[in-house]
């Protein structure tokens, strides 16, 4: 991948316009950590490129390759912060698919952004906003008035002590948000809409929390792990552990 990309450089195409594209957008290398991807209700998520690719975003470079994607779904939502679900991602996406499964996913108000993600070696250079800004514009264009997104705090440090709803309050001299993700949300027209603390649950045998994690997971109780937001909490007697992903919703008035 050439270094010499900027964000300007960059054009922004769906998925509905570009199948070709889907293998690669799916494909590519991102920094999301090995047990997120084992999300169950990411592993049900392929629909969305069939039922909704529209909604399915891409940045491609000089040369046609993906460097950016980013996967939305119209689901049903009022606008009112108060009535975003609790369990976030899992929550927003079960909504999402039960209104597409009954057939009126497209006259859904609302869109919620479930993923922007960047390839790997082109992070901190514009491309995220880049890609956020042409999601606002072409969910605008699909008719949608409000956007919601759960969005995972990058620069939470695992095992601070701080809960999620103070970090997440936290500005700098600005007035932004310290975290990297928030604040490009807030700095693009987005507010903040409070915590999801159960946005994202994924579970499974301890022989497989070791081969994600490297970790030996042979005690009872919290463990902390590379890349999680929180402890995945572990239970020797019944081989299992599970984590529990809080996020911040974000919500961009379109």
């Amino acid at each position: 991948m050439s270094r010499t990309h900027t964000a300007v450089d960059l054009r922004a195409v769906s998925l509905a316009e570009r199948p070709d594209l889907i293998g690669e957008a799916v494909g590519m290398p991102t920094a999301w950590t090995e047990f997120v991807l084992r999300s169950p209700m990411l592993a049900m998520a392929g629909w969305i490129f069939e039922r909704h690719p529209e909604y399915q975003t891409v940045l491609i470079d000089g040369d046609g390759r993906v460097v950016a994607r980013a996967e939305a779904v119209p689901f049903p939502w009022d606008g009112d912060p108060g009535s975003l679900p609790a369990n976030g991602w899992d929550g927003a996406l079960a909504l999402a698919a039960g209104a597409a499964f009954a057939g009126d996913g497209a006259a859904s108000p609302a869109v919620c952004l479930l993923e922007a993600a960047v390839v790997d070696g082109m992070r901190g250079r514009g491309v995220a906003a880049r890609m956020i800004d042409a999601v606002r514009g072409r969910m605008r264009d699909l008719g949608h008035r409000d956007m919601a997104a759960p969005v995972r705090p990058t620069g939470k440090e695992p095992g601070s002590g701080v809960g999620l709803a103070d970090y997440a309050a936290r500005v700098r001299g600005d007035g932004l948000p310290e975290d990297p993700w928030l604040r490009l949300h807030v700095r693009l027209g987005a507010r903040i809409a409070g915590v999801c603390p159960a946005s994202m649950t994924i579970g499974g045998g301890l022989a497989q929390w070791r081969e994600w994690t490297g970790l030996p997971f042979d005690a009872d109780g919290p463990v902390e792990v590379p890349g999680g937001l929180v402890p995945v909490v572990a239970d020797t007697a019944a081989d299992q552990a599970v984590y529990v992903e809080p996020n911040v919703w974000v919500h961009h008035r379109l």
